[in-house]
């Protein structure tokens, strides 16, 4: 792979072959080997220069990535072997990318400047296995409720919060300080689509219901920003927990609810038998910031 990106880089099998000091015939026999593996032509052999054919152009692109993931893997494996780097892998719900983990990274890297952070995007109902197969080192998870799990995850409360109405910035509601769900039962409400990923989407209408308070759906939102553009297209109302109104929108306000029907809570998630000492460092560093 590294020889047939590096022909289409430099043009042609000459000048690739210089830049990789070996010999042309070394380059043309390990595209024929690549294009056998593959089952097919990845040049057009009749134009001059070559051209890439379609299977060329899919597999170019992806081949390039393939290796830069190896140089960094292979970058990141030296340095843990040699003790001159750390490694830290925390998976994330959406909704603490608004101020829990950039302020919880930023002060982490001050203290560990030589650590890598590798940040993956992974539902709380994905980091639990994440966690068990070692993708993961730490989860950060939103609940509703009780919080249960399994016995070989550990859970750290970080902080509970609740809901804020979200409307446009010119809707007549707006420019209150506190809401009732009462004053918002002729405005449609946009919800979340049956995702995983959104921990409270198969909670929030049943939430309100149990308060007494039916909603109107009017349109399901796929992410959470998504909502909110909604939203501030004048489309409804929606519910958010409170840490995500930080650092958002402008288009938008949030106003707290006098009579929530509930709170959400975020937590972090590690293995029971965790005994990794910079993920101990930062669910400290977690803590001492949701304080």
């Amino acid at each position: 792979m590294k020889y047939f990106c590096e022909v289409v880089d430099a043009g042609n099998i000459v000048q690739a072959a210089k830049r990789l000091f070996v010999a042309q015939s070394a380059i043309t026999m390990q595209i024929a080997q690549l294009e056998s593996e593959l089952g097919g032509e990845l040049f057009d052999r009749k134009t001059r220069p070559w051209v890439l054919t379609s299977l060329g152009k899919f597999v170019y692109p992806r081949a390039k990535e393939l290796i830069r993931q190896g140089t960094r893997l292979e970058e990141d494996a030296r340095g843990l072997a040699a003790g001159s780097q750390g490694w830290i892998s925390i998976g994330y719900i959406e909704s603490s990318m608004y101020s829990l983990v950039p302020n919880a990274v930023r002060a982490f890297r001050e203290r560990f400047p030589e650590v890598k952070v590798e940040l993956l995007l992974r539902s709380t109902y994905e980091q639990p296995e994440q966690l068990r197969i070692g993708r993961i080192q730490l989860g950060l998870s939103r609940f509703m409720g009780t919080i249960q799990g399994p016995e070989d995850l550990h859970f750290t409360s970080l902080f509970k919060e609740p809901y804020l109405v979200v409307l446009p910035r010119d809707h007549p509601l707006a420019g209150k300080p506190l809401l009732n769900l009462s004053e918002l039962m002729a405005i449609p409400f946009i919800s979340y689509l049956q995702d995983p990923n959104i921990p409270y989407s198969q909670h929030l209408v049943p939430m309100m219901a149990s308060a007494g308070f039916r909603p109107q759906v009017a349109q399901e939102a796929r992410e959470l920003y998504s909502a909110l553009g909604l939203v501030a297209a004048g489309l409804g109302f929606t519910l958010i927990p409170a840490s995500c109104s930080v650092n958002n929108r402008s288009d938008v306000v949030f106003i707290p609810i006098v009579d929530p029907p509930a709170e959400t809570s975020v937590v972090a998630v590690t293995m029971a038998d965790q005994d990794n000492p910079l993920v101990k460092a930062f669910v400290e560093i977690l803590l001492r910031l949701t304080r």
